[in-house]
């Protein structure tokens, strides 16, 4: 079959290449994968900026699929995968053992993937392929950092920071979803306006000196969602209410080495981490994607056999929403 996998000495580090097809042991099934997305951590793993990186693994950590082996309770459904591996017995971290489908096992990048049945779900049955394929990873992320850690209630004034990326997009629709008072921030003002039409309220460029200004116009945030990190934490804190969350999933600028304590303790702000998210956490995010009809934001769609194409759109700076690739 044919798989989408990273080796070093690869010119370009991953390759689609011919590899064995994979046979279903006991409370596995085999699922025909039929649409799966890329994720920031296929692209880092990529430029060699991931934990723990081997040769000749199949990445990818995304998929819809149809179960063609297995349990008779599962065969023929329209499944997505639970990218967590080994999350453990405690809700609010994950365990020593934790790591994610797509490095340093197997993923999704295949034809074809074995796969614990407790960790398959049925698709929502108002996604498409490609739409279904975009949501687990980034959608269980943002529902944790909105839900479980930021606690997002209704009529709630929240800030997603860096729009465009697959998780940032998630965060906004999750939250629009809950009818919480959205904005968003972002590079390029196009993003900001897509936002606006997916129901976010207003947005700032954080390129200009004056961000923080306009957004301090909205009387205050109670939550920020945030990838970034680095100097920026400390524009949110100008920004957030007395008593706000400040909730970081990512840290794409690197760290805060001037954090302004001062404030945030003044403020009684909580800076509070957040990465991934549990097994019920996933099958929440399921649920209410499920209940309140959100449909995944797709930039690009491409065949399997240019995935170099769709690894390369992933690292252009404009596009907006997942990269999805297809067998």
């Amino acid at each position: 079959m044919k798989a989408v996998v990273y080796h070093s000495n690869f010119p370009e580090k991953v390759a689609l290449v011919t590899v064995d097809k994979p046979q279903p042991e006991i409370n596995q099934c085999l699922v025909k994968i039929m649409a799966t997305a890329l994720n920031r951590r296929d692209q880092w793993i990529r430029e060699g900026l991931y934990p723990g990186i081997k040769d000749d693994v199949v990445l990818g950590s995304d998929a819809c699929g149809e179960v063609v082996e297995g349990p008779p309770k599962w065969l023929g459904k329209r499944v997505l995968i639970n990218p967590n591996i080994n999350w453990g017995t405690n809700p609010q971290v994950q365990s020593a053992k934790y790591s994610i489908l797509g490095m340093p096992v197997n993923g999704t990048f295949s034809e074809y993937l074995t796969i614990a049945t407790d960790r398959l779900m049925e698709a929502p049955s108002h996604l498409s392929n490609q739409e279904a394929a975009a949501l687990p990873l980034g959608g269980l992320t943002a529902f944790r950092a909105l839900f479980t850690k930021g606690e997002m209630s209704s009529g709630q004034k929240v800030l997603v920071t860096g729009v465009g990326g697959g998780v940032a997009q998630f965060a906004l629709q999750l939250a629009v979803a809950g009818e919480a008072l959205v904005y968003v921030t972002s590079s390029q003002d196009e993003k900001i306006n897509k936002a606006i039409v997916a129901g976010a309220l207003g947005g700032f460029n954080y390129r200009s000196d004056h961000w923080t200004k306009e957004a301090q116009k909205v009387d205050g945030f109670d939550l920020v969602i945030d990838s970034a990190g680095g100097e920026e934490v400390n524009n949110y804190l100008k920004i957030i209410k007395p008593g706000g969350k400040i909730v970081m999933y990512g840290s794409t600028l690197g760290r805060t080495p001037k954090l302004d304590t001062a404030r945030l303790f003044w403020s009684q702000v909580s800076l509070i981490g957040s990465t991934m998210g549990n097994d019920d956490e996933f099958k929440s995010m399921i649920d209410y994607v499920a209940r309140t009809g959100i449909r995944p934001t797709i930039d690009a769609v491409y065949p399997i056999s240019e995935y170099l194409a769709a690894f390369n759109r992933f690292e252009a700076e404009d596009h907006y929403g997942k990269i999805v690739m297809t067998f």
